[in-house]
């Protein structure tokens, strides 16, 4: 009776669940970058609605693997890094640190160029490598704030939603065939579209980002008793809403490009323009803020989340304030505006593709270590993995040992 009468007691209204809003919607901005927007824009003019399918397997993996992380945060200790150190041995946890510190270097590149050709568009005639050096100088600004981790969560909880807005309403502006993106929904592979399809798994499956969201639960202080809601409020809809992004961005560029048979742009002027002839110049208005917003809004958890992880992985704590990560952080952004300077007049496209390209090489170590953590009997207690997860995890982790050979085979030949 006791018990009943606590459950009652801790049952949160609708407004209290709300503030469980954060960790995964920090995850989902740091995935739904300007690489996720050059693939998922390419695949929607190459081969129309076809690949919308991909989109939907990979959101859902995605939940799964940010649902372990998550209870993970709640379980753990310290930290995630320190719980692998203690099971798995100390050399493990610091691959991992150091890991995804490598990941957040290249994603930094792509955040980088995205931020200030966002800008440049939103303001034509003005520099892009100004806007950089400006949109770096803001994160800066925000990584000196005492209390980060909830500023960020903040900021990126707006600014996801002003993307949604924007990408919402470019969807309906290009007055797509909705019956054909329905039809896109059941998993057809078109000829040669496979680079492509391992592509776009990659950008939207981020195994990086799904390892961080244990940290910002961590943060929160979350305990197992919020994990029910922290679910329903958190994890489904934060991982959910750049899927549904993403899926939108594809339908835009099949319904405008796919359709009139032109090439898929070759660079992000050419993205912004694919607007104009359905919504004028507001239209491409429209896909610049959209632009800038995915940009700024991977850029500020990008260098937290490496700054966390190589702080942890060193030992100098898993918090995104201490002096470690402060430092590693303003590394990961100093690196990011180093690469953007110095190949300032290299097409944006490319060093982004390339740069996000290089992160899956990782992957496969953070999801193994994700799907062993979360199985740990002694540690996950009541909140260790069943089976069906499990499958899904399995799944995942296919995908990311897939995608990584096949990276590798194409650097080798």
């Amino acid at each position: 009776m006791r018990s009943i009468v606590e459950s009652r007691h801790r049952r949160r209204s609708f407004w209290r669940q709300l503030t469980l809003i954060g960790p995964a919607f920090v995850a989902g901005a740091w995935q739904f970058g300007p690489g996720n927007l050059t693939t998922a824009m390419n695949a929607g003019a190459l081969y129309g609605y076809t690949l919308i399918w991909v989109i939907i397997v990979s959101t859902i993996l995605m939940v799964f693997l940010t649902d372990m992380s998550v209870r993970l945060g709640i379980r753990t200790p310290v930290s995630l890094i320190a719980s692998i150190k203690e099971t798995l041995g100390g050399w493990v946890g610091v691959v991992a640190g150091v890991g995804v510190f490598l990941i957040t270097l290249c994603f930094s590149v792509g955040n980088a160029v995205g931020s200030g050709v966002g800008l440049s568009m939103l303001i034509p005639g003005t520099s892009p490598v100004m806007w950089t050096i400006i949109c770096s100088a803001a994160v800066a600004t925000i990584l000196l704030l005492k209390g980060i981790y909830r500023v960020v969560e903040k900021a990126l909880i707006v600014i996801v939603a002003l993307m949604a807005v924007c990408f919402i309403v470019s969807a309906f502006a290009a007055n797509p065939d909705w019956a054909a993106a329905g039809a896109g929904l059941v998993p057809v592979v078109p000829d040669g579209a496979w680079l492509l399809i391992i592509g776009l798994v990659g950008t939207n499956f981020s195994i990086n980002a799904a390892f961080y969201a244990s940290y910002g639960t961590k943060a929160r202080r979350r305990t197992e008793a919020d994990y029910r809601d922290i679910t329903i409020v958190d994890t489904i809809p934060g991982i959910i809403a750049p899927g549904i992004m993403t899926a939108l961005v594809i339908v835009v560029a099949a319904a405008v490009l796919h359709a009139t048979g032109t090439d898929a742009p070759g660079a992000f002027g050419g993205l912004a323009r694919i607007f104009e002839p359905i919504a004028g110049p507001v239209g491409a208005w429209i896909f610049a803020l959209g632009f800038f917003g995915a940009a700024f809004s991977s850029m500020i958890p990008n260098c937290v989340a490496g700054g966390t992880m190589i702080s942890d992985a060193l030992g100098r704590g898993g918090s995104a304030d201490t002096k470690t990560a402060r430092l590693g952080s303003a590394f990961i952004l100093a690196f990011g505006l180093a690469i953007t300077l110095i190949f300032s007049g290299s097409s944006p496209v490319e060093l982004i593709v390339i740069a996000q390209a290089l992160t899956v090489l990782f992957a496969p170590i953070l999801a193994t270590l994700i799907l062993i953590m979360a199985n740990n009997r002694a540690l996950m207690g009541s909140l260790r993995n069943r089976w069906w997860q499990n499958v899904m995890g399995v799944i995942g982790l296919v995908s990311v040992v897939a995608l990584s050979i096949r990276l590798a085979i194409s650097l080798l030949t």
